[in-house]
């Protein structure tokens, strides 16, 4: 199995060696997507599935069953710029081993089973992130058609650059009786498993962000003729909000049960001049736990303090909410089946939240949804340095296995 992990990784990715030093650029909806998804078919169809490609360009590999029913696994190719070999790729590919597995040992599955790779999961490309998996649960806001990437093409442009039509993505939605379930296999992009002495990762819940875009009008000035006590420097007066929120979040987060982590993440100041004053800035703050609650205080939080800060600066400060999504609680009873399936081929797991967004976050909308962790090395993601061991990638491929024997057969 380690061997065959090894070359498919490689074919999935489409190089010879994962020593990549620019890593992989495959954002959603481009030719080298699209080139890394018909690898994904022909390995599908070398172990006996049935391969179809839905109206939002998702694939589904399908093991035929004895109902039509579904147990369905899988996660996705596309990458950020620069990115990793493994985040998406390793869910198809411990999926599609899960299946190889299966029919290596002569099982026959009661109800079928479909291996999915979604479409454009990252937001690297469009700022819009899972639109593959919300085309699949129904939940794509079709007005997105217009938004573009940094060279001008659109969504719906891109989509139908892969031969798919744009005014047909929602027939892409599945029923609800049609799926049993839907189990993700992903790295953790972060170092908790390996801190709690564990092996795997259950997760029990995906913290959705809230978003905030905060917009700081001052007076832009000459540097060197302003005096500095009549400057009305809109960076000098967004910059306590930084240390605030970092300071906040941490304070929020010990008192909590319940993680939570807040970053100004973006800053845009104008006119970016080295010999003029800042008179206006635009900060991103993004902020994230599966505790709702606790985001929005902190959003409140954040707010106030903008109050104080436009006057003790003398500035005007507005802050607007981009996104405020509820986090999503994944299914209890197949997480905990997912859990004792791993634990029962003796891998110790280690329960916790998803601070990232996932597919299965889309899935959760509908269908029962579990979603499972396995190391990456030092928890490096989203960059060309992110690894799994081979190691890892077998276990994750024989806990799907043992998942998938469960759950489709009877």
């Amino acid at each position: 199995m380690k061997e065959w992990l090894d070359t498919t990784i490689k074919a999935l990715n489409l190089v010879d060696s994962m020593n990549q030093p620019d890593g992989f650029t495959r954002l959603g909806y481009s030719e080298e997507e699209l080139e890394a998804m018909n690898v994904f078919r022909n390995v599908a169809e070398s172990l006996g599935l049935t391969v179809r490609r839905d109206q939002a360009g998702n694939l589904f590999a399908r093991w035929d069953g004895e109902t039509d029913h579904v147990v369905m696994t899988g996660s996705h190719l596309d990458t950020v710029e620069n990115g990793g070999g493994y985040d998406g790729a390793a869910g198809i590919l411990c999926s599609l081993g899960a299946v190889k597995t299966l029919k290596d040992h002569g099982f026959s599955p009661h109800h079928s089973i479909e291996v999915v790779c979604f479409a454009s999961e990252e937001s690297a490309r469009f700022g819009v992130s899972t639109i593959g998996s919300k085309s699949v649960a129904g939940i794509l806001d079709k007005t997105i058609e217009k938004v573009t990437d940094r060279h001008g093409t659109s969504v719906k442009e891109a989509v139908e650059s892969t031969i798919l039509n744009w005014s047909t993505v929602q027939h892409a939605e599945r029923s609800q009786d049609d799926i049993l379930s839907f189990i993700e296999l992903h790295i953790e992009q972060g170092t908790q498993i390996e801190d709690h002495g564990a092996r795997f990762g259950i997760v029990r819940g995906v913290a959705c962000p809230i978003r905030l875009k905060v917009k700081v009008e001052g007076m832009a000035g000459h540097t060197g003729t302003t005096p500095m006590g009549k400057r009305t420097d809109a960076l000098v007066a967004i910059a306590p909000l930084i240390s605030f929120v970092s300071e906040k979040a941490e304070e929020f987060s010990r008192q909590s049960p319940k993680p939570l982590v807040a970053t100004v993440s973006t800053l845009n100041v104008k006119p970016d001049v080295m010999n003029v004053i800042p008179g206006y800035v635009e900060a991103g703050i993004d902020i994230r736990s599966v505790d709702d609650d606790l985001k929005r205080l902190m959003s409140d939080k954040i707010i106030e303090k903008c109050r104080s800060l436009e006057n003790d600066f003398n500035v005007t400060i507005k802050v607007e909410t981009l996104v405020d999504n509820p986090s999503i609680l994944l299914d209890g009873e197949l997480t905990a089946r997912v859990k004792g399936a791993g634990e029962s081929l003796g891998y110790p797991s280690h329960e916790m939240d998803s601070g990232a967004g996932h597919d299965v976050m889309n899935m959760a909308a509908k269908w029962p949804s579990a979603l499972v962790f396995i190391p990456c090395e030092k928890g490096i993601s989203h960059h060309p340095m992110e690894h799994s061991t081979l190691k890892d990638l077998s276990m994750g491929v024989e806990i799907l296995a043992e998942v998938l024997k469960q759950e489709a057969g009877e």
